[in-house]
């Protein structure tokens, strides 16, 4: 186990979710301030996406991207940001002509992927390292789109957590790891319990686990009711945890959470109940190899 566990807060995520869940922040205001409430709970990092603020859909602006950002800077808060770079990925086909997209698709070339990377250099930011089935479609990250990305992402100077949907995706990772299309200090993040990717189980992360180099730093979460369990197997196994309203929306069986902070809060007292500590953002930046704020 690790001597300080990293606990990461994915306050919003990039689902249509926002007319089911009220609570869900949506606002560039709303998003910062989730963000600054989950460090205050305990949280070290936080994963960022955004929304259109009038309609709650996901968007990928880059003034909100910058309105986010400001805030939560201007806040004091020292919480490390971690943008995405997933959305631009999803492919709807249409199934009645040849080469058609369905409604719901976005997919963006690289560059406006990792355009908001560039302009506000993050200290991390996420790298989906393969495709996978999703809802009616499938998000499409091929190899040379990684490339693409990485390269940005390796410009602006932030940190990649490559993201781990699937077996094949940490092939891919590891192959890229050995290469250097991405760096040895890299974050590996196991996404467990989407549905047509890698279940939430110990065996699973075991899995994992046995395939990285040595002293890797890695973490993983769980969506939906795994949330929960998984911050607990993760932590016992060695790795960092995540939680928030991206991934689950729930406090336990029926009890919905009214903020990202009320799931933070949940996820400390599981780490504390079983021995662990959560790292302070300035041990995580230790721990991360970052530069201190």
């Amino acid at each position: 186990m690790n001597e300080k566990t990293i606990l990461t807060c994915a306050v919003t995520g990039g689902d249509d979710v926002a007319h089911k869940f009220k609570q869900l922040p949506i606002t560039p205001k709303q998003i910062a301030q989730a963000v600054i409430e989950a460090g205050t709970a305990g949280a070290a990092i936080a994963h960022i996406h955004v929304r259109h603020p009038d309609t709650g859909k996901p968007s990928m602006e880059l003034e909100y991207y910058r309105q986010v950002v400001e805030i939560i800077r201007d806040s004091g808060s020292d919480i490390i940001l971690n943008l995405t770079t997933g959305p631009g990925a999803r492919f709807v086909p249409g199934l009645e002509e040849t080469n058609t997209f369905a409604a719901g698709s976005n997919v963006r070339p690289p560059s406006d992927r990792v355009r908001h990377i560039l302009d506000l250099k993050p200290e991390i930011c996420t790298l989906d390292m393969g495709s996978l089935n999703f809802g009616s479609g499938a998000l499409i990250n091929v190899p040379a789109q990684i490339e693409a990305i990485a390269r940005g992402i390796q410009q602006a100077g932030s940190l990649p957590e490559l993201e781990i949907f699937d077996a094949g995706h940490l092939a891919l990772a590891l192959k890229m790891l050995k290469d250097g299309t991405v760096p040895a200090a890299s974050i590996f993040q196991f996404a467990l319990g989407i549905p047509w990717g890698a279940p939430a189980t110990a065996e699973m992360v075991a899995y994992f686990k046995s395939a990285l180099p040595r002293d890797t730093i890695w973490a993983a979460f769980g969506v939906g009711r795994s949330e929960f369990p998984m911050v607990a197997q993760s932590f016992l196994m060695g790795g960092h945890v995540r939680v928030g309203m991206e991934d689950n929306f729930y406090l336990g069986k029926g009890v919905l959470a009214d903020t990202n902070a009320q799931l933070v809060d949940k996820a400390v007292g599981i780490i504390r109940s079983i021995g662990g500590e959560v790292a302070t953002s300035t041990e995580a930046r230790a721990l991360l190899g970052l530069s201190a704020q």
